[in-house]
């Protein structure tokens, strides 16, 4: 009683206070910092992510983000119409260098390095003279990259040689509204392997500058996925049905800069609605469950998942066998017409 009392009481004074402090960044800022605590845990995520982006420069790993981003930058640059005789001299040094590297180290994955070996060996027979080009050159041509495959395979190409799927827009659209949230399992192991194959379908889905700045956690003992999806506010009287689970989570230290620090939510929604639909077709059926930023809530999964400080849940998916006698919320949607806007919709 005095608990609730108390935060009504916070509540009604926040309220109050929300119209001044509004007025102006500096404000709000101060009132973040003095009042509200609320965004200290993405504070101290981002500046993690920052420091891990820069710990990666020197270290082992299986992807390099710097490498990713420059690269496909690269691409963009090979297919804009027209294409100019010179571009990227602001970061091809960093990107011949950050490729040397990886091939030095030789823990970067495979299709990775095959990716920047190729269009690196474009770009060179593209471009034209420019003095940053040319050291960047005779640094690339002096490094042995045949182990590397058959090239030429990963660069850029033409709309018309992309393969067509044998799929309509009716199609389509009676995958998505088959696909809906299902609470209700049998009690069946979902094999790993099909999981596999959705997430390669969900690692197709486009990302800023491909940098696929996500990862997905995979829970398949019915203990341990249960817990985990009964730590989320959203799956109160069937957590105990859920015997599979993946946690979407966001790689802060994919980027330099905290401009970049939303970009995790958007990538990992975009693979994670691909995941889902590719489920539904190897006969799996999905429910997502929101993640909101409660303190204790972040506590509790940074405990139950051992996440480093740089890693930040998204969402979380249950994931199962149907029941199919078990209840699907209707869940009436929107018309496509009251989702469009034009220019007119907001004009004074």
């Amino acid at each position: 009683m005095l608990k609730a009392a108390l935060r009504q009481i916070l509540e009604f004074l926040d309220c109050r206070l929300l119209p001044l402090v509004s007025r102006a960044r500096g404000l709000a800022s101060a009132y973040y910092l003095l009042l509200n605590p609320r965004f200290g845990r993405e504070h101290r995520a981002i500046t993690a992510g920052r420091l891990e982006y820069w710990r990666r420069m020197t270290t082992t790993q299986r992807s390099s983000p710097l490498l990713r981003r420059n690269v496909h930058r690269l691409e963009k640059g090979l297919v804009m119409q027209p294409r100019q005789p010179v571009f990227a001299t602001d970061y091809i040094g960093e990107t011949v260098d950050a490729f040397l590297a990886a091939l030095a180290q030789g823990s970067l994955e495979a299709g990775e390095l095959r990716w920047a070996r190729d269009v690196l060996d474009r770009y060179f027979a593209t471009v034209g003279e420019h003095a940053a080009i040319r050291g960047a050159r005779e640094r690339f041509g002096l490094c042995s990259r045949g182990s590397l495959g058959d090239a030429g395979a990963c660069t850029p190409r033409p709309q018309r040689a992309i393969a067509r799927a044998r799929v309509s827009y009716e199609d389509f659209l009676a995958l998505c509204r088959q696909r809906r949230s299902v609470r209700w399992f049998l009690d069946r192991p979902v094999p790993r392997e099909l999981v596999l194959r959705a997430l390669t379908a969900a690692a197709e889905a486009p990302s800023a500058c491909n940098r696929q700045p996500f990862l997905f956690r995979y829970l398949d003992a019915a203990s341990a996925a249960s817990k985990v999806a009964g730590i989320s506010m959203g799956t109160t009287g069937y957590a105990h049905n859920i015997s599979a689970l993946v946690v979407v989570l966001g790689d802060l230290s994919c980027y330099p800069e905290e401009r970049d620090r939303h970009v995790v939510y958007v990538d990992a929604a975009l693979a994670a609605m691909q995941f889902m639909l590719a489920l539904e077709t190897l006969g799996l059926s999905s429910c997502p469950i929101n993640w909101p930023d409660v303190e204790r809530l972040e506590r509790r999964m940074d405990a139950a998942l051992q996440l480093p400080r740089h890693i930040r849940p998204v969402m979380l998916i249950a994931i199962g066998h149907a029941d199919p006698e078990g209840g699907v919320p209707y869940s009436a949607k929107k018309p496509a017409e009251s989702l469009l806007r034009s220019d007119d919709d907001y004009r004074p």
